[in-house]
């Protein structure tokens, strides 16, 4: 059996679906609808663009970012050592009287 969108009424007497995967398990819950007609049109926009649709994930875009930054840090870091002058030896200060 292949996953299903079903429609139902909810205590506020508004229409919602669920698309259920094949085991009868929940993988998607809508919004409120006020009409039968406006949640159909909801499923319908559902099927037309899913299979398209790009997927958005703070996570992987968390992980790259925190990859990318040490790497420029460090590239930073490197050329900015180039460019400094020599240090000068430390010492004490000769004592004047």
């Amino acid at each position: 059996m292949a996953a299903k969108f079903e429609i139902f009424i909810d205590r506020k007497k508004q229409y919602r679906f669920h698309l259920k995967a094949s085991n009868g398990e929940i993988i998607a819950a809508s919004e409120a609808y006020e009409t039968r007609a406006a949640c159909l049109k909801g499923i319908k926009s559902i099927q037309k663009n899913a299979p398209t649709a790009a997927i958005i994930d703070p996570e992987e875009a968390a992980k790259k970012a925190a990859k990318a930054v040490p790497a420029k840090r460090g590239a930073k870091a490197a050329a900015s050592s180039a460019e400094l002058p020599e240090k000068k030896p430390r010492g004490r200060k000769p004592k004047t009287e």
